[in-house]
């Protein structure tokens, strides 16, 4: 039982072979073989929202919610940061009015709807029935 250990590799030797087998040194395998070490590129974002900075824009909320305001701020996480927010909302009478919300932090997971104020147009609604 004293022998236990004896006849191996010496303590602090590499197992398995020369250089660059160690641990955390060396070229990286994968199941096919050795694979070369590339940096993925930098995706782009979809939304460019600095072109936006300082600009009016609407925004539309999952529960049916809408705002306007001017964009100061943003992150990856489409988190907006508006000034001069007026909510937009339709009364009982189907009467569209506004009540001012001043400077507010919009959640991005909440935002369904981001869109620029200038060039904006409401047309009548065409799948709406007539009567």
């Amino acid at each position: 039982m004293a022998d236990r250990g004896r006849g191996g590799p010496p303590r602090g030797s590499h197992r398995g072979g020369g250089p660059g087998n160690s641990r955390g040194g060396g070229k990286h395998h994968g199941p096919q073989g050795p694979q070369p070490t590339m940096d993925k590129p930098k995706r782009e974002a979809i939304l460019d929202l600095s072109r936006y900075m300082n600009e009016k824009i609407r925004v539309k909320f999952t529960g049916g919610r809408e705002v306007t305001g001017v964009l100061k701020g943003f992150d990856q996480l489409l988190n907006l940061v508006l000034d001069d927010v007026q909510e937009i909302f339709q009364t009982v009478e189907s009467e569209q009015t506004t009540r001012s919300l001043g400077l507010v932090v919009l959640r991005g997971p909440t935002i369904t709807l981001l869109s620029p104020v200038d060039g904006h147009e409401e047309i009548a609604n065409p799948f709406l029935a007539q009567e």
